[in-house]
């Protein structure tokens, strides 16, 4: 069993098909608690990473319940981490978070950024390897981003497995392929350099207006290739964090629900993490009734994903859509708009997989649930968070928590994406699922 300080605390792996190790089932079954929060990391994560982040996180919880006095006399909290196949390119940093050392940014892929990519891409060695040749050597040649964008494409080309668990809407006309399989890839790399730039990130300049020219250089455009590359993860990441929580998490919150009834079960999700503790409630048994709370840190998924109906103007439903009715307790999505991996890069993400069209600045269509908060669903609560701090949420319902108080620092492109180890969020936790405190 992992020891991080904090008991009793366990872990539960699922692979990308959403199977788990029967032994680590069986040791989360035999928790003798009141309460279990259950926390899945994002998409930026390796295990250990992920391991020592749920170290982090967790760390205030004893002395905040302890805190609440007499009303927690009754409370036994367990704690588990959800560790899950996603991958971590190292040069990205995490706020606040002394646990991992960033890889200094350049214009190549470090080692273990390389060795990630081969592990989250099996049988594609040799693609990886061409991929990582030509950032390090940035040829300001056509032809050689053109052929970077060919070998990204094999990489997400075919991965029938995961089919069916990438879409956070329905009905909208999207097919679900990769925009990055389709479009113009030098293109695609303008526009990727642009929002990296927009969130301060220091860019190679390149020439002015969207030409691409005969005798225009085009160095500028790794930046935004290598954006690319990375965002490929994503959309890789995003079906398989659809996937391990409705076919994994789902169904083994379904059988504690029928081996430990008593049991009160409280999800948080990070970033992807997020969207799989979503997802979780789509793979929940009939009748399964033990969730008593889902808090989404910064969740990297739509804002409509819980939506019945999308706005007016738009087709189709969110994928989610009434499953927060599935909830014995509130839905609560933390967000913050010094996020510039959800502000400026998730859409762009969310147009290679074909999850919008049109112009960025005129579409709200799929902002993240982390950038703004739950949408089109009603009632939804809005509270900044001081309020709930002070007043705690409402007991059932979709709730979106302004969180610009507190999760606030990073440096581009990520911003303060993964800005969460604060003792506020805990007591966000704390409040959403009624532990101690009511």
């Amino acid at each position: 069993m992992v020891d991080i300080g904090i008991e009793p605390y366990r872990e539960i792996t699922f692979d990308a098909d959403g199977d788990a190790d029967p032994a680590e089932r069986a040791a989360l079954a035999d928790l003798d608690v009141t309460d279990l929060v259950m926390f899945s990391h994002g998409w930026n994560n390796t295990p250990s990473v992920a391991t020592a982040l749920y170290a982090h996180f967790f760390q205030p919880f004893p002395g905040l319940l302890a805190g609440f006095g007499s009303a927690a006399a009754q409370v036994r909290l367990g704690y588990a981490g959800i560790v899950w196949p996603s991958i971590r390119f190292t040069d990205e940093e995490i706020p606040n978070f002394p646990h991992t050392l960033a890889a200094e940014p350049g214009p190549g892929l470090d080692t273990a950024t390389v060795e990630a990519l081969k592990r989250t891409f099996p049988g594609h060695d040799d693609t990886v390897d061409q991929l990582a040749t030509l950032l390090a050597q940035q040829p300001d040649s056509e032809d050689e981003l053109r052929h970077f964008g060919e070998l990204t494409r094999q990489l997400v080309a075919h991965d029938d497995g995961a089919a069916g668990f990438g879409s956070d809407t329905l009905g909208d006309g999207s097919d679900g392929v990769a925009a990055l399989l389709t479009q113009d890839t030098l293109g695609l790399y303008r526009e990727f350099t642009l929002a990296l730039s927009d969130t301060g990130m220091d860019v190679e300049p390149g020439p002015a207006g969207p030409s691409f020219s005969i005798g225009n250089s085009l160095k500028h455009l790794w930046d935004g290739a290598k954006e690319v590359l990375r965002q490929t993860t994503y959309y890789e990441m995003k079906r398989r964090s659809g996937k391990v929580g409705q076919l994994g998490l789902g169904p083994l919150i379904g059988e504690l629900a029928r081996t430990k009834p008593s049991m009160r079960i409280h999800l948080v999700g990070h970033s992807q993490g997020g969207r799989l503790v979503a997802f979780a409630l789509k793979g929940l048994p009939d009748g399964t009734r033990n969730v008593k709370s889902v808090t989404l840190l910064e969740g990297a998924f739509s804002h409509y994903a819980f939506a019945e109906q999308l706005p007016s103007g738009l087709s189709g439903a969110g994928a989610l859509a009434a499953l927060q009715r599935r909830v014995d307790g509130p839905v609560v999505s933390c967000y913050s708009r010094f996020d510039t991996a959800l502000g400026v890069i998730y859409p762009l993400a969310s147009k290679l997989a074909c999850d919008y069209q049109g112009l960025l600045e005129l579409d709200r269509r799929w902002w993240a649930i982390g950038h703004d908060g739950i949408q089109s669903v009603t009632p939804c609560t809005e509270l900044t968070l001081a309020e709930v701090l002070r007043d705690g949420v409402p007991d059932t319902g979709c709730v979106s928590v302004n969180a610009d108080a507190v999760v606030r620092a990073g440096g581009p492109p990520a911003g303060a994406h993964s800005d969460i180890c604060h003792p506020e969020l805990a007591r966000v936790v704390l409040a959403a699922g009624r532990i101690g405190c009511v």
